[in-house]
């Protein structure tokens, strides 16, 4: 089909966004496409608003002004389960296993969470095969009886991927989780984000401070910096920006990796 027939899917529209806390703006005026299929860079210093944005997309935060819209549907002020069971599925900075639960339970909770929303139904047993799914398929090396607080901070952050993708998104909000890895751990997570993308077939949107393998994986990047988006282009492009380096280190002469 010649490529001017192919129709794009817009999977994702921020429009007008905007979260203000008291008197101050985290969020002014965001709007965004993102389109089905697409690996997504979000980056910007700290307290640029990335993980309000975050928090606004999935029902955490209610925007104080705009509308969120997921596969053509208004979800602007929806609840956290009710976007979940559309699709959208979210990590943490933190990661925050339930800790008096097994690795394999936590997993399992993602499952039966995420096909409460679907008509059909998903037993335990059913569950825990897909918990184990997943948790091979993030590289997570645990036992049956394996706990949260015996993980390391690769361990928990493979978790948080683990349990996200087991509520079947189609959606992936994946927020820093390459952040305090060291560069083996840092390879074999950005490994796994891109299989997600190309094997599971999720859209990705990713928040990350390691510019590095941020760069080398994402196909469009996105800038925040007080709230506002200042830079959106190619990877190669952002890069170069002169208001993305003022924004990072304040040197004109320095490149953002």
């Amino acid at each position: 089909m010649p490529p001017s027939l192919i129709q794009v899917l817009i999977m994702l529209s921020l429009d007008g966004i905007g979260k203000f806390f008291g008197g101050l703006a985290a969020l002014s005026d965001i709007s965004l496409k993102v389109e089905e299929g697409e690996f997504l860079g979000l980056i910007g210093p700290n307290g640029s608003g990335k993980t309000t944005l975050f928090n606004v997309i999935s029902g955490v935060l209610k925007p104080s002004s705009g509308r969120v819209s997921f596969m053509g549907a208004d979800i602007t002020g929806l609840y956290p389960d009710k976007i979940c069971h559309l699709g959208v599925a979210r990590t943490f900075q933190i990661p925050r296993p339930l800790k008096d639960l097994t690795v394999v339970e936590n997993v399992m909770l993602g499952a039966l969470f995420g096909d409460s929303g679907r008509s059909t139904y998903h037993s335990e047993e059913t569950a825990k095969r897909d918990a184990i799914k997943y948790i091979d398929f993030v590289g997570l090396k645990v036992g049956e009886l394996t706990m949260p607080d015996e993980l390391t901070a690769a361990g928990l952050r493979k978790l948080e991927l683990a349990r996200a993708l087991a509520t079947s998104p189609t959606l992936l909000l994946a927020d820093e989780v390459i952040s305090g890895l060291n560069q083996e751990e840092i390879l074999e997570a950005s490994s796994v984000l891109n299989r997600i993308r190309d094997e599971m077939g999720v859209t990705i949107i990713w928040v990350e401070h390691i510019m590095g393998a941020l760069m080398s994986l994402v196909e469009r990047v996105v800038v925040l910096d007080y709230g506002k988006i200042i830079a959106e282009g190619k990877p190669s492009e952002v890069s170069g920006d002169k208001r993305v380096v003022e924004a990072y280190l304040g040197e004109e002469e320095q490149e953002v990796y």
